[in-house]
């Protein structure tokens, strides 16, 4: 048999031939099959040797030598083919080579060790290449190969020697072949190592001997020597190629049970089976299959970045075919949320580095899908805001009021779109991953914000028996939405947010104006006699603060922080009204006495009028102050006091204007011309030298010819 294998070597070279290399491993491997059957029949430890040097298998067939008819579980051949240089044939190699204590033999099998001896210590079993590979003694046999073609290519053969060294040669080629097949079948069931179909002894020692042949690789590379044709063999890679073909099929085909797919879509039901395998698959890494390896070769990592390339390749697939709507969602959201949420297990974190593996789409194929997604949700928020807008409509048609909370009228128009627009964006930063792309959707929320002012104003022009308690309620809502564009402008598109920003003051001015539109009208009467000789000789401007107080009682109904504003805005129109029917110049003040008296009658009303807005909500405590510093340039006499008192006007009020001063003064009838145009020379000065930034605006309101 053995001369057989010659015809398939050439002399010089040593090349093996293929055909014959399958030959003699299939023939090797169908023994060790054919001894593993059997033996797996016999009773527990039927591997350990038994008391006469033989297997139990062996005793239990009638105790025939390895070399008999059917004793040995390889035959004659087949030992002397994987028989080491220089042994002697013997009838019962096998025989002589487990002769050890049976307590010894028991410490490579996958069961409890059995007890020794403390004054007996195990005796070391060196085994046969065949019984390592019997006993899953991956590296053992390895080293046996290593040492057997150092050995054999130590130095060139003789003439003489040639035919037996060939033979040698196919021995050792053949003996490579099984051992390759053996591991390789190892590492294809290292997932396998929770159901028992591979121990990790076995696992380990398959690995130990990958590196010990990777090791051996590199040797012969560095040699001045024609290596084996079995050299290099390459069997690192094929262990990576192994384990990615594992981690295809198993992605490919979860054994994982499925969850309840009743209400779930192919795509969805596909993704889930995969991630579910992959989190048992990646357990069973970290707990079992990582202390198969070396620390440095950080397999938890390798194993991490084969499922991230599976799995990548598998949602490539799925995404690159039309997905409806919910499958879009459910990808984008796998991709970017629930797979990153695997990749952060605590059992998981620092066993790799997630980082490095990015995404598990690339750009090209994730951002149609995320346009779809967006689209579709930009069209949704459109849709909903305007059926919110049209329910409010249609209510205040039918002359409907909006509900009371406390006393105050209450919209839900804001709190609705806010809740919305909220989940909506919260929501697809996560299925897109990036929030920049998902406030992308509020692009055109200025135009909704648009519709509600539009709804307002006509509200406002048509002004039929519930547009006050709407507009009330409506102040509500602009607060709102105020609050939000400004505390989290994160959920919206800059322009969209600044856009909106804008409508919403254009409609609380414009509900403003509403509001405060008839107080004013029926304080006119009131406000007319402001100013005149009648203002300074009768309780006109007594007239005045029951007017505000009783028209106050109609402004009831917004919020409460609404009321206030609305307050702190009628403060302000009251008190442009009063300084503009002053500087209309309908009183003339003729000497010291008149200016005395006309001081204390402005410092009196700017007391009472402070204290009245104050009891109604306003916090304009800065109006008081304005009418308090007329006051004191009507009572000035001296020029030089005259011009300090209007320089400090001016900077606190750069929109005080000459024509404002010129009013002011000409109420003074002893100021002659000159020292009006001194004076104004000084407030020209002052404002050239004042900053308007940060300074508030009232003169601007006050209108004087």
């Amino acid at each position: 048999m053995c001369r057989m294998f010659c015809s398939c070597f050439r002399r010089r070279s040593y090349k093996v031939s293929t055909q014959h290399h399958t030959g003699c491993c299939s023939s090797l491997l169908a023994g060790i099959r054919m001894r593993t059957r059997s033996s797996s029949t016999q009773s527990e430890g039927s591997f350990l040797p038994g008391p006469s040097g033989r297997s139990a298998g062996e005793a239990a067939a009638g105790g025939a030598g390895a070399g008999g008819a059917g004793g040995g579980w390889l035959n004659g051949r087949f030992q002397k083919l994987f028989r080491r240089p220089g042994a002697q044939d013997s009838g019962n190699t096998t025989g002589k080579i487990t002769s050890s204590s049976t307590s010894s033999s028991s410490a490579v099998t996958d069961g409890p060790l059995q007890p020794s001896r403390p004054e007996e210590p195990p005796t070391a079993v060196n085994f046969t290449f065949e019984e390592n590979l019997q006993r899953s003694h991956f590296s053992e046999a390895s080293q046996q190969l290593i040492e057997r073609e150092e050995r054999l290519f130590s130095e060139i053969p003789e003439a003489g020697e040639l035919v037996r060294h060939n033979e040698e040669v196919n021995s050792l080629s053949a003996a490579y072949k099984a051992l390759e097949h053996l591991i390789l079948q190892t590492i294809q069931q290292s997932l396998s190592l929770s159901t028992g179909e591979v121990s990790t002894e076995a696992l380990t020692s398959a690995v130990k001997a990958v590196y010990q042949e990777e090791k051996q690789d590199l040797l012969w590379q560095d040699r001045d020597q024609t290596p084996p044709g079995w050299r290099p063999r390459g069997w690192k890679e094929l262990h990576d190629i192994t384990v990615c073909s594992l981690i295809t099929n198993h992605i490919n085909n979860p054994s994982t049970p499925p969850a309840n797919q009743e209400h779930q879509s192919s795509v969805e039901a596909d993704l889930c089976s995969m991630g579910r395998q992959m989190v048992a698959d990646m357990q069973l890494v970290v707990s079992k299959v990582k202390y198969c390896y070396p620390t440095d070769v950080n397999i938890c990592d390798f194993y991490a970045r084969k499922f991230h390339q599976t799995l990548s390749a598998r949602v490539r697939q799925i995404a690159d075919f039309g997905l409806e709507e919910k499958d879009c969602t459910f990808v984008l959201r796998w991709v970017n949320e629930y797979y990153l949420e695997l990749l952060q297990k605590p059992w998981l974190v620092g066993e790799i580095s997630s980082e490095p593996l990015g995404k598990l789409l690339p750009e090209e194929l994730l951002k149609p899908l995320e346009e779809q997604y967006l689209s579709s949700k930009q069209s949704e928020l459109m849709t909903y805001i305007c059926r919110i807008l049209e329910i409010e409509k249609q209510k205040w048609e039918n002359r409907e009021e909006p509900m009371k909370e406390d006393g105050c009228y209450d919209s839900p128009v804001a709190y609705d779109i806010i809740q919305f627009i909220n989940g909506m964006v919260t929501s697809a930063e996560k299925v897109v991953g990036d929030l920049q792309k998902a406030r992308s959707m509020t692009c055109k929320l200025d135009e909704l914000m648009q519709r509600f002012k539009s709804f307002q104003d006509e509200v406002v022009k048509q002004n039929k028996s519930n547009s006050k308690a709407i507009v009330k309620a409506h102040l509500g809502s602009v607060e709102q939405f105020r609050d939000v564009l400004e505390k989290n402008a994160d959920l919206f598109q800059e322009d969209a947010r600044r856009n909106c920003l804008r409508v919403l003051t254009d409609m609380k001015e414009s509900a403003h104006v509403y509001l405060l539109s008839p107080v004013h009208k029926a304080l006119k009467p009131h406000y007319k006699k402001l100013g005149t000789n009648d203002w300074l000789k009768k309780p006109v401007f007594e007239q005045l603060l029951v007017g505000i107080q009783t028209q106050s009682e109609e402004l009831q109904g917004s919020k409460e922080s609404c009321h206030q504003e609305l307050m702190c805005q009628l403060h302000l129109e009251v008190t442009v009204e009063y300084v503009r029917k002053l500087l209309k110049g309908e009183v003339k003040l003729k000497d010291r006495s008149e200016q005395n008296y006309a001081c204390t009658t402005v410092k009196d009303n700017a007391e009472t009028l402070h204290k009245l807005f104050v009891e109604l909500g306003s916090k304009e405590d800065w109006l008081k102050e304005i009418l308090v510093t007329i006051a004191e340039v009507l009572k000035l006499q001296e020029l030089p006091s005259i011009q300090m008192q209007v320089a400090s006007l001016g900077s606190a009020f750069p929109d005080l204007s000459e024509k404002h001063l010129s009013a002011l003064l000409k109420l003074k009838t002893n100021v002659s011309k000159a020292d009006r145009k001194t004076v104004k020379e000084t407030l020209s000065d002052t404002l050239r030298e004042t900053s308007v930034a940060g300074t508030r605006c009232f003169f601007s309101k006050v209108q004087v010819k």
